[in-house]
């Protein structure tokens, strides 16, 4: 298939349109974060930098981390952002610039989200290390999308939102200590759709309270982030493999918030990248 000039926008280089790689930037092992200035609490731990790249919102390293060839980039917030990232971080690999026909090999990439949640469930304490077995997309993004995800009803939401499952299977989990599984909502936005009310009202406060109690494929509903539904759905139509980490700083049920974020966030990073140069070797 060929993609036209107006489908596949590419820069006078042949590196893909916002984020500026090319295929040989990219190497199978990407780390994502949604705030520019988390990239360089990721690289502290590298060996060594080999480029930086900063293109709006998004803050790009390549580098290697216990000798593995290694790519971390800041998303910034929502999957609106979250869609441009994986297609191109896609398109790059597997089109070539100059026939833009797919490349004869496809590229399978390694993506891990670390970033930040808030809990929903009252059981689960500030701090804790989360990584997401599955997603609710609330955010919007999906009906774009030829798929086949699945709605699940949700009592007291707004809409049905759509189940999208994680890439890998739960025994990949299985050497990475002190980390809790579970389902995470994304939301679109800070404010109203996490249920915050502040001189206007949202109309999704009674479902957050509630959505704890409700599970999904048999697994509960645990936090509640930005980016997670689409980074798993675009893994999923894309076929790369994705996981989604999260500190999680605030308790919505108990109204409370982390008093060392950084601590909790520090320690969550050290312990994915240990991990994911493993998971990856």
């Amino acid at each position: 298939m060929s993609y036209s000039a107006s489908e596949l926008i590419l820069n006078p280089d042949g590196s893909v349109y916002h984020l500026g790689l090319r295929g040989e930037d990219i190497p199978n092992l990407v780390f994502t974060v949604g705030d520019p200035d988390r990239v360089s609490s990721i690289t502290a731990h590298f060996d060594q930098i080999h480029w930086t790249k900063i293109r709006r919102e998004f803050n790009i390293v390549r580098g290697t981390l216990k000798g593995q060839e290694v790519l971390v980039l800041s998303t910034g917030m929502g999957t609106d952002n979250i869609d441009i990232v994986m297609n191109e971080l896609d398109a790059a690999v597997n089109i070539d610039p100059v026939t833009r026909e797919d490349r004869p090999s496809f590229r399978k990439l390694t993506i891990i989200r670390i970033g930040t949640s808030g809990a929903i469930d009252p059981n689960l304490p500030l701090g804790t290390h989360l990584c997401s077995t599955g997603a609710l997309s609330f955010d919007g993004l999906l009906p774009f999308y030829k798929h086949d995800f699945q709605t699940v009803a949700i009592e007291g939401a707004p809409f049905a939102p759509y189940f999208i499952p994680a890439t890998f299977s739960g025994d990949q989990l299985s050497s990475i200590p002190n980390v809790q599984t579970g389902i995470t909502a994304t939301l679109p936005g800070f404010y109203a759709p996490q249920g915050r009310t502040i001189r206007s009202t949202s109309v999704f406060t009674k479902a957050m309270d509630s959505l704890y109690t409700q599970s999904v494929a048999g697994n509960h509903i645990t936090n509640f982030e930005m980016e997670t539904a689409g980074i798993y759905a675009l893994a999923h139509l894309l076929g790369h493999e994705a996981y989604s980490f999260s500190a999680l700083l605030a308790n919505r049920n108990l109204g409370t918030f982390h008093n060392d974020p950084a601590s909790a966030v520090k320690s969550l990073i050290e312990k994915v990248l240990a991990w994911a140069v493993e998971l990856d070797a």
